[in-house]
């Protein structure tokens, strides 16, 4: 999952690069949407450090904690995805 993140965060990046040669009235709306990815990759890698310090008997709540975000961010990021072609 941290080679995975790593992956997202470089793409996140490649987007940026995408953003910054959009025309100014996309370039807002394409800025919003990196704001939520960051957001998201942020709550991810948050859930991911309290699944792996995660005690036996809390390891189903923060399991589904974090498979909870990890979907909002996968399909957060082809959502903006999608924006950006």
């Amino acid at each position: 999952l941290d080679a995975q993140l790593k992956e997202w965060k470089a793409r996140i990046v490649v987007l940026k690069s995408k953003a910054n040669k959009a025309k100014a009235d996309t370039k807002v709306d394409y800025y919003k949407i990196i704001q939520v990815l960051e957001h998201k990759g942020d709550e991810v890698r948050t859930k991911l450090q309290e699944l792996k310090i995660a005690g036996d008997e809390a390891w189903e709540d923060h399991k589904s904690g974090f498979e909870k975000v990890w979907d909002e961010f996968q399909t957060a990021f082809h959502g903006a995805a999608e924006n950006f072609k």
